[in-house]
């Protein structure tokens, strides 16, 4: 029996309910895998965009829990700065394609010019299926070399969400 995104998105509100994060992460992150590895999911809720069209569509956002599902679908390269998601933790996954993905470690504080300064501290390959969990303040940087499909799953839509203003120790920055 085909995974929709209703049973998606059910699965994950009833676990923010009953589990809240990160302790419901893990759980989260199974029924997101799950999700991605339904060819008819991915095929319904990540078809390809049309020229001009965003990258990342929004599929589905809970009015209780105020957690969204989103598309995200690449059809070229994309090289990510190093960023967080604000107040907010998400899940990342992976339906086809490769995102290179480096976790950021917190070297400094905001200081006195409100910026986060970070230096790199794991680099690793995500490949179909896999699912990465981000809580609060956690840094990290995607870079997608070739066409891609994830969907992300936000605690909160990130649209009007204000983000740390991030700074590697080589120079590259990323204000949200």
């Amino acid at each position: 029996m085909p995974y929709t995104l209703n049973d998606l998105a059910g699965d994950i509100k009833e676990i923010l309910i009953n589990n809240k994060i990160p302790n419901g992460s893990d759980k989260i992150c199974y029924f997101v895998s799950k999700a991605l590895m339904d060819q008819n999911f991915v095929v319904e809720n990540l078809p390809d965009r049309v020229e001009g069209e965003p990258s990342r569509k929004i599929l589905y956002e809970d009015k209780d829990t105020d957690f969204c599902i989103c598309g995200h679908v690449y059809a070229n390269e994309a090289i990510g700065l190093p960023h967080d998601h604000g107040p907010s933790w998400a899940i990342y996954g992976q339906a086809s394609g490769e995102t290179e993905m480096t976790d950021w470690e917190i070297i400094q504080e905001k200081s006195s010019d409100d910026v986060l300064y970070v230096k790199p501290s794991e680099t690793y390959l995500m490949k179909t299926g896999d699912v990465h969990f981000y809580d609060i303040g956690d840094v990290h940087s995607p870079v997608r070399k070739d066409p891609v499909r994830l969907l992300r799953i936000e605690g909160t839509n990130l649209d009007n969400i204000k983000r740390s203003n991030i700074k590697s120790f080589n120079g590259e920055e990323s204000k949200g």
